[in-house]
């Protein structure tokens, strides 16, 4: 495959918008800490416990999502990395709607 067409496909755009969507989980996340709200994930709970600082638990979250983000898109799983998408897109919508409405 070359390079043009590897950077043309679909696979590679879902990756793409799945990292661009674990940024802005990271921003809101972070707008909820400052804010003094309790994280729900207790993957992520756990990691804010066990490194040095919320923020460096979360980037490696970041971090491991991306790796396995990465292993769907060398495997081809088109539809997973989709669905992932779909969540996220999801997730951070209800993020913003939560800081939104906690600021009014």
């Amino acid at each position: 495959m070359t390079y043009l067409a590897l950077r043309e496909s679909p696979l590679t755009a879902s990756l793409i918008l799945f990292s661009y969507f674990q940024l802005l989980d990271l921003l809101t996340t972070v707008g909820f800490i400052m804010r003094g709200v309790q994280e729900a994930n207790p993957i992520v709970r756990f990691a804010f416990i066990m490194a040095p600082t919320p923020l460096v638990g979360l980037i490696l979250v970041k971090a491991l999502a991306m790796g396995m983000a990465f292993y769907c898109w060398r495997q081809g799983r088109t539809k997973l990395l989709g669905r992932m998408n779909v969540l996220f897109a999801a997730l951070i919508s209800w993020n913003m709607l939560a800081l939104i409405l906690g600021s009014v």
